[in-house]
């Protein structure tokens, strides 16, 4: 039942920005930093750093889906 209401309702440019960020995100680790070894810098990042650039992906993601959707609109 659920599968058939994603088939008929549209989704919302958020959701499309949500899937975007998470195909993103777990393709690249985007928000988890680099693993450095040695005494090269701050090493791993806090979770608020990594909540913080997922959520900024998340806007870009979204800035970009609503660019797309009022532009073929035009």
């Amino acid at each position: 039942m659920e599968e058939q209401d994603k088939q008929t309702h549209p989704a919302t440019s958020d959701e499309v920005a949500l899937e975007l960020m998470k195909f993103i995100a777990s393709s690249t680790a985007y928000g988890k930093g680099m693993q450095q070894v040695g005494f090269a810098g701050k090493g791993t990042r806090t979770p608020e750093e990594q909540a913080e650039s997922l959520l900024e992906l998340f806007r870009k993601c979204r800035s970009v889906v609503h660019e797309e959707s009022t532009g073929k609109q035009s």
